[in-house]
């Protein structure tokens, strides 16, 4: 069992250091907001600190799971960051969906310190996080990478290294690449559905099992039908992964017309006030449009 810090107890990070603590690490937490700390450790023990320098001291890993590039570099630089309270030979591992470029910057100031640091972004939502089924896609040194496996573990399906420093966010783009047009092709499929007048339960049983079945399918049908979009990942988290992901692809020539396009349909989700919502919502979008 490892010494572990967890930096970030948002709706990810919150259950994600509570596996932790139930495979039987021993667990420091720190976040911006110390009552949610404090809540944190009601619920599951373990320990907070009121910085992630003083979190991340004496532990053989830190965890971070926040929310964009800047506030990862605020949980890792300075006087109160983390890498000033990490050991040589410690490990940072960093859940955040952010650029591949500030993951190769924090990587390369982590490596002159003697830390390792593998980016390992997650999907599987909130409730992949709260029964410990995340998928984690991983770059990084590979004896680094083995060393956190046993770790992340803790709340993982499934985590592989796919590459060097980076390439854990380069997946993670893939991935929301993918939900991008999958989610608006379930939607105009639903959206079309309920003005054709058919049944949307036996519809999805029938449909469900062939070659148009999804995830997202199964899962959330039921919850676009009824307009409810509390179910997972917010729109504003979506667009704020979807821009990392059109920038990425202006620097290496990657064609994305249907994630542009997605993108500015959830601006429009936005503008309704359904920043919050989950990214199913993209079919209130379509019944406002008629």
């Amino acid at each position: 069992m490892a010494k572990v810090a967890f930096l970030g107890l948002g709706v990810m990070g919150f259950p994600m250091a509570g596996h932790l603590v139930a495979k039987g690490h021993e667990v420091t937490v720190y976040n911006r907001s110390s009552e949610k700390a404090g809540a944190w450790v009601a619920r599951h023990g373990g320990n907070s600190a009121p910085t992630p320098a003083a979190a991340a001291a004496g532990q053989e890993f830190v965890m971070a799971c926040v929310g964009n590039d800047e506030d990862l570099r605020a949980v890792c630089l300075g006087d109160d960051g983390a890498f000033a309270g990490m050991a040589k030979g410690s490990v940072f591992v960093d859940h955040t969906t952010v650029s591949a470029a500030v993951t190769r910057e924090l990587a390369a100031i982590a490596g002159e310190r003697g830390i390792g640091y593998v980016d390992a972004p997650v999907s599987g939502g909130q409730a992949g996080a709260e029964n410990g089924v995340l998928s984690v896609m991983c770059g990084g040194d590979a004896d680094t990478y083995a060393g956190a496996e046993p770790v992340i573990a803790a709340y993982a399906r499934i985590c592989r290294r796919l590459g060097d420093t980076g390439a854990g966010q380069l997946a993670k783009m893939v991935n929301q690449i993918c939900i991008a047009g999958l989610v608006q092709g379930l939607s105009e499929g639903l959206h079309f559905a309920e003005k054709a007048g058919l049944d949307i339960e036996e519809l999805v049983e029938v449909i469900s099992q062939g070659a148009a079945g999804s995830w997202q399918m199964v899962n959330r049908h039921k919850t676009m039908k009824d307009g409810k979009f509390d179910y997972g990942f917010a729109v504003d988290w979506m667009r704020k992964d979807l821009g990392i992901c059109l920038a990425t692809a202006n620097e290496n020539g990657a064609s994305l017309p249907v994630t542009a396009l997605v993108d500015q349909f959830y601006k429009d989700v936005q503008k309704m006030g359904g920043g919050r919502w989950d990214t199913s919502s993209l079919i209130a979008r379509l019944r406002k449009l008629g």
